[in-house]
């Protein structure tokens, strides 16, 4: 009997797409060879993942795992929104999820080269999926926060299960404080953060290149005027944007903490706490943000198909 080899197995996830245990079992069944064990993974419908991977994956979770002091946020790719309703797709996410946050990792590749629960990789668990499930699966993004003490809050919004929705926010708030103020307030602020979408915790956070751009269009909307005028405008107009994306300097959206920022609800609260308290971190993930998704056509793609086209 032929030795299935590393090199083999390499070789046939490259030509198919399939999970490595998979291809490992195609090849033994096929005497190590290739073609063989394709046609193997083709009968048993585990070779579709190679050619489904070039579909634009818009849709599908963000995922949330927390513990006592770390947060992990992953999003997990689909490309329709019924996959994303899909109880395999969610366990997929879920576990993703959790995998990441036990291992503290916040990288992808090596996210995905990470061992999965029953089995494989975390790559191969994609793979898997998308052949069993029947669509282009991409682990796209992950990010995680920590505090040395104090608590981390989330949040996520249009849930569909434990952790899983369109939306998810993550609030590390550092203090020695009471828990149990601190945990009631950071779930506030990842509220607040879900709805205002903002950019950085402070201005310094802020990439530069942003920063440039809204200098750029302040001064050219006020362009003509004296260059000591159009300093002060210029000034005035970015203390304004910070306002607006900045954590810390938003209004919170909470009806309770009436006009006050963030960073003065945060300010208040270390009386209650006990001890000062720091926005250490947050991370909001929206669904699909970025993403460039291609416009479909349906009735040209139905006219397409019965040769009208």
């Amino acid at each position: 009997m032929a030795i299935v080899t590393a090199a083999l197995v390499k070789e046939l996830r490259e030509k198919t797409g399939a999970g490595m245990m998979d291809c490992k079992t195609a090849l033994a069944e096929s005497d190590a060879n290739i073609e063989a064990a394709v046609d193997w993974l083709r009968k048993k419908g585990l070779s579709k993942a190679a050619k489904k991977s070039g579909r634009v994956a818009a849709e599908g979770l963000i995922a949330l795992a927390v513990g006592p002091r770390d947060g992990v946020a992953i999003e997990v790719n689909s490309e329709t929104d019924f996959v994303a309703r899909n109880e395999e797709f969610q366990a997929l996410a879920h576990t993703i999820a959790l995998v990441a946050l036990e291992k503290g990792l916040s990288d992808i590749e090596a996210l995905k080269g990470t061992h999965y629960p029953g089995g494989g990789t975390v790559a191969d668990a994609i793979a898997n999926g998308i052949a069993t499930i029947g669509e282009n699966l991409n682990l796209r993004r992950a990010a995680s926060v920590h505090v040395e003490n104090g608590v981390v809050g989330h949040y996520v919004h249009n849930s569909v299960g434990e952790g899983l929705g369109k939306i998810g926010v993550l609030v590390a708030l550092e203090s020695t404080g009471k828990t149990d103020v601190l945990t009631p307030l950071a779930r506030l602020i990842a509220l607040h953060a879900a709805a205002a979408s903002p950019l950085a915790v402070d201005p310094s956070g802020l990439d530069p290149e942003v920063v440039a751009r809204e200098k750029k269009v302040l001064a050219e909307k006020n362009a003509g005027k004296p260059p000591h005028v159009l300093e002060k405008i210029v000034e005035s107009g970015l203390k304004t944007y910070y306002k607006e994306v900045t954590l810390l300097e938003q209004p919170s959206i909470h009806a309770e903490h009436g006009n006050k920022t963030i960073g003065q609800v945060l300010k208040e609260a270390e009386g209650a706490a006990g001890a000062p308290v720091t926005l250490k971190a947050f991370v909001r993930y929206a669904l699909g943000e970025g993403i460039e998704k291609q416009e479909t056509d349906f009735a040209a793609e139905v006219a397409a198909a019965s040769g009208q086209g």
